[in-house]
């Protein structure tokens, strides 16, 4: 049993997330970084490298390309192989160097969505078409039918979210299976972020790689995952590209060129401890995050002013204040002593999006200082 209950000091570590609001009495609940220490593996893997005493240029090890090909096979039941590869420090590189990679003048993608889906296209110069997702069976869906009557001849490339952040929707087989056909018959390219994939909560559903449906349309696709988010590991900025189609890679690869390197060691050496051996340590923190989703589903639901869907991946929840009524729930909420990821940058100023990957205790702490909040309007 891994114990993630245990409270961890992390204003002393130089720590973005709990420094944002240093000095002010602000509980952060913002940037996608839990509270936990990373499984014991991956520590005493550090820690056994960090004694060796020597940090020169490292390869990465054929141990390391196993290590993710059987985990990718494991979880996923995808045969990758080591060449369809490419390491970077992040998927947000990752996502700028396929914009860049990519023809065309314009970029596809789903709204709300995490910033950098917006950023990174402006960064290449390429204008946007936003498709807003919208609200099906209680759950964020794709609106298939809005997205394939907004291609234009000068997209070249669909950046796609899954599962969703924000949002926590798993794409099913079918929802998948729709947009791999559109992607082949309007000839996209397709750039699918899936860092969230490990953490799944609903256990009846499973994560399935687009490029996986096919051959067809993994010749299509960058597909990319890393341990960070699953891990918490994001500080050592390990992350990878899997792209089975040779002129795509090559591709991506030049257009990499020596602006943007692989992995540190470290990193290396995190990767392949995390997924090697950290199975069971993951287990248990989808269960530990499954409670901790039920503690703020349950206090939305006492809350008719706050709105939640169905979140079935992530552990960010993406909140629906527009019946607070108020111009800005983050600064609301912000006034009363927590710290939220603002909803404007996503695409909606109305939302919130609260990070539950801490500790109970801590949560409690965020829930009850919201809850004073949304009293304070009555």
């Amino acid at each position: 049993m891994y114990n993630f209950d245990e409270l961890i000091d992390r204003t002393k570590s130089s720590c973005e997330k709990w420094d944002k609001y240093k000095g002010q009495d602000v509980i952060p609940a913002w940037v996608a970084d839990m509270d936990f220490k990373s499984p014991p593996c991956v520590i005493e893997a550090l820690q056994k490298r960090v004694s060796e005493g020597a940090f020169g240029y490292t390869a990465i090890d054929d141990e390391t390309y196993d290590a993710i090909i059987n985990f990718v096979k494991k979880h996923y039941d995808w045969d990758i192989k080591k060449e369809w590869l490419v390491f970077t420090h992040g998927v947000v590189p990752s996502m700028n160097i396929a914009c860049q990679a990519v023809g065309g003048e314009s970029v596809m993608t789903n709204t709300p969505i995490y910033p950098h889906f917006i950023k990174a296209p402006h960064n290449a110069q390429k204008s946007v078409i936003a498709i807003p997702i919208i609200e099906k069976d209680e759950r964020w869906c794709i609106d298939f039918e809005t997205l394939e009557n907004s291609i234009t001849s000068t997209c070249k490339l669909f950046m796609l979210c899954n599962p969703f952040n924000p949002g926590g929707t798993v794409l099913t087989k079918e929802e998948l299976e729709r947009l791999a056909s559109i992607c082949i018959q309007h000839d996209l390219t397709l750039c699918s972020d899936e860092i969230h994939a490990d953490l799944i909560l609903t256990p009846h559903l499973k994560h399935i790689p687009i490029a996986s449906l096919s051959e067809e349309i993994a010749q299509k696709t960058i597909t990319l995952m890393a341990p960070s988010k699953t891990f918490n590991i994001a500080g050592l900025q390990s992350s990878f590209a899997i792209i089975p189609n040779k002129k795509l890679r090559e591709s991506f690869k030049k257009t990499m060129g020596n602006a943007v390197g692989g992995i540190n060691l470290l990193a290396i050496t995190a990767t392949k401890a995390a997924y090697v051996y950290g199975d069971d340590w993951l287990n248990e923190l989808r269960v530990y995050l499954s409670e901790n989703l039920i503690l703020v589903q349950n206090f939305v639901a006492k809350n008719p002013s706050l709105k939640l869907l169905k979140q079935d991946a992530t552990f960010l929840a993406w909140i629906d204040a527009t019946a607070l009524h108020v111009k800005s729930p983050y600064a609301l909420f912000l006034e009363y002593g927590v710290g939220l990821s603002d909803g404007l940058p996503f695409g909606d100023a109305h939302f919130v999006r609260l990070n539950f990957g801490t500790t109970k205790a801590t949560l409690e702490k965020i829930l009850s200082r919201m809850q004073k909040a949304i009293d304070s309007l009555c």
